[in-house]
């Protein structure tokens, strides 16, 4: 099937051929007919796979023009990463359309937002907190909401935004199309749907857990570290289709700490992004990537939902997730439109157990490569990762109530002298001999 055969308008068909797609992906073309009917979804898709058009060209199918230029459209995403993106690409399909569309997010100017939505929108696209926020000082006008999309959504509650989530809900007219997209639906998800949702059609567009088969899974078993960076240094030297590689890390702090080993070595070719690094270091590090300036990027898993980069060459999972669906979103950000891509795990003793979670997930065993001859393991260990000790506390256990005496002691005999009036003749007798008498004063 192409996308001349879907029942796409001539603004949108223009739009994708400017953007040279021509057939629709799974989720895509399963989707479409669905949400055109105005029924509920619930779309189950790994990343990578085109979620944001599946969503998006039926939804601009059906938009109408309004002068008012109040929402008709709410995607509620959990990043600011991913509302710039999405805004992108409603501005990409929207070339040949007369509408306007604007991104919301914490940590974006509040007062610039308020105005971009005084000027008028018909699609917003927000993170739930900011939403809110501008819901309740007025700013967002939701009467006019015919189609809510939650884009991630067990990211989002994995986030805490589960009341802001509820009151938006409770907020936007009842009478709307709601449209679901995730990787994977927990227990809250489902209980979500039941509270909010019109019995939604499951869409699958491939069991979750299935590995993708457009990239080749790697993984090593390296002892600490030191000797992980010493891989990766390696592994760049040898490999020069190495040319645009994403490096996932469990925390902000090791993400920093790997930044510090590789900065000097690949200097103005790397950058590095988490939650604690500043909005706009996050954006410019992420063009950066996307523009091959830098050829490494760092990141921790809360920004790999939010992350869309054409032509990843390599993921290195540098440590490995402990949620197993975590390992699926991150290799999803290579081997994407149909290109090959790579993923390569760097696995430590203590990891091995997450490591046979993802591989009874995806029903496949990752193939383990043996370490590099030439490559120097290192002895030194950082301060997390040197064995704790731990000194045994030994209770003192009191005596019961019951053989405690009574609240007193016999006192030392240096305690028990007594004052007493002394006679001083007498003591003079025993010391002289005699009585000693003073002289009377002449």
């Amino acid at each position: 099937m192409t996308f001349e055969e879907l029942n796409l308008n001539k603004p949108l068909l223009n739009a994708l051929a400017d953007l040279g797609y021509t057939t629709p992906t799974t989720i895509q073309q399963k989707v479409f007919s669905v949400m055109m009917s105005g029924k509920d979804v619930c779309g189950i898709a790994q990343t990578g796979t085109g979620k944001t058009f599946a969503y998006l060209l039926p939804t601009l199918r059906q938009i109408e023009f309004s002068k008012d230029r109040l929402p008709q459209l709410l995607v509620l995403v959990p990043t600011r990463e991913l509302v710039v993106q999405v805004v992108e690409e409603v501005k990409k399909l929207s070339a040949y359309m007369t509408l306007e569309v604007v991104g919301v997010y914490g940590g974006g100017n509040i007062k610039v937002q308020m105005a971009e939505l005084k000027n008028g929108a018909d699609i917003v696209i927000a993170t739930p907190g900011r939403l809110l926020d501008l819901a309740l000082n007025g700013s967002l006008k939701t009467k006019a909401i015919k189609k809510l999309v939650i884009d991630e959504v067990d990211e989002m509650l994995n986030l805490g935004f589960r009341t802001q989530l509820r009151n938006i809900l409770d907020l936007i007219p009842q009478k709307r199309q709601n449209l679901l997209f995730s990787a994977t639906i927990t227990e809250e998800v489902e209980n979500l749907m039941k509270t909010y949702f019109n019995n939604p059609v499951r869409i699958e567009a491939a069991p979750v857990g299935t590995p993708l088969e457009n990239i080749e899974q790697q993984a090593y078993f390296v002892p600490n570290f030191y000797t992980k960076v010493n891989l990766l240094d390696l592994l760049f030297d040898q490999n020069e289709d190495m040319n645009k590689v994403l490096i996932f890390v469990a925390t902000k702090k090791l993400a920093d700490q790997l930044y510090a080993q590789l900065e000097l070595g690949y200097l103005n070719k790397i950058g590095v992004i988490h939650s604690n690094k500043e909005q706009n270091h996050r954006f410019n590090s992420v063009k950066q990537f996307h523009e091959g300036t830098y050829r490494i990027l760092i990141a921790t898993d809360i920004i790999a939902r939010g992350l869309d980069v054409a032509e990843v060459s390599h993921v290195i999972n540098f440590d490995i997730p402990e949620i197993p669906e975590n390992y699926i979103h991150r290799i999803g950000r290579t081997g994407r439109a149909d290109k090959r891509g790579i993923a390569i795990s760097f696995i430590t003793e203590k990891e091995h157990d997450f490591l046979e979670e993802i591989e009874g997930l995806m029903n496949y065993q990752i193939p383990k490569l043996p370490l590099p001859d030439n490559l120097k393991i290192s002895e030194i260990l950082t301060p997390d990762e040197e064995p704790k000790i731990f000194m045994k506390s030994i209770d003192v256990k009191l005596p019961k109530r019951d053989s405690v005496g009574a609240a007193f002691h016999e006192k030392l005999d240096k305690n028990k002298k007594v004052n007493v009036r002394r006679n001083h003749a007498q003591e003079k007798m025993q010391k002289y001999g005699r009585p000693i008498k003073r002289s009377g004063k002449k």
